[in-house]
């Protein structure tokens, strides 16, 4: 329903047009491949594959296409993770629609567009504390598997595991890996 009602107000756009939509992250890159779009406009959380990993593949197979990414979550980790992929933009999905159109061309003119509540609470949160190996084990754990099944599914051995949980947990200030986790999910590292 969303996507169709943005859809439905950028088409309004007389020097804006819509040239596909699709429901799930796993069909971004091959609508993209065959609308050829000049920018993009992804959700973090779709369907399928994360708009994330849909805006990284999208840029690796098509590069000239930018993207701007329209999101409810205002999590500093995620203004950071978005730039690092080479994301050209970042909107809250409250904006006026004014905003939204307004973006896209700027995006398309070669801008990058960052919602500036979300571009001010990236800069004061700074960095994730946590190495890529802690977040990989923190992500794995966030389901509630066992130490003994998040080792064997990041091959690590039980007591590296142990130890790079305890480390995440410790730059968190979290007593347990649960509170970790939500900790770090919080603030957009995981």
């Amino acid at each position: 329903m969303v996507r169709g009602a943005l859809a439905a107000l950028l088409a309004l756009e007389p020097d804006l047009e819509v040239v596909a939509q699709v429901g799930s992250g796993d069909e971004v890159v091959a609508a993209a491949r065959r609308s050829n779009p000049d920018v993009a406009l992804l959700d973090i959380e779709m369907p399928g594959m994360d708009g994330f990993t849909a805006a990284e593949q999208l840029l690796a197979e098509l590069p000239d296409c930018r993207v701007l990414i329209l999101t409810t979550f205002n999590r500093p980790g995620y203004v950071r993770r978005a730039l690092g992929i080479g994301v050209a933009g970042f909107l809250a999905k409250d904006g006026p629609s004014e905003e939204l159109a307004a973006s896209v061309r700027r995006v398309h003119a070669g801008e990058s567009v960052i919602d500036p509540a979300m571009a001010v609470s990236a800069l004061r949160e700074g960095e994730s504390p946590l190495t890529p190996r802690e977040r990989d084990v923190m992500l794995a754990s966030i389901d509630g598997s066992s130490v003994v099944q998040i080792a064997r599914r990041l091959r690590l051995t039980e007591g590296t595991t142990r130890n790079y949980l305890s480390a995440a947990m410790r730059k968190l200030d979290a007593p347990n890996r649960t509170i970790a986790a939500e900790r770090a999910m919080a603030k957009g590292w995981l």
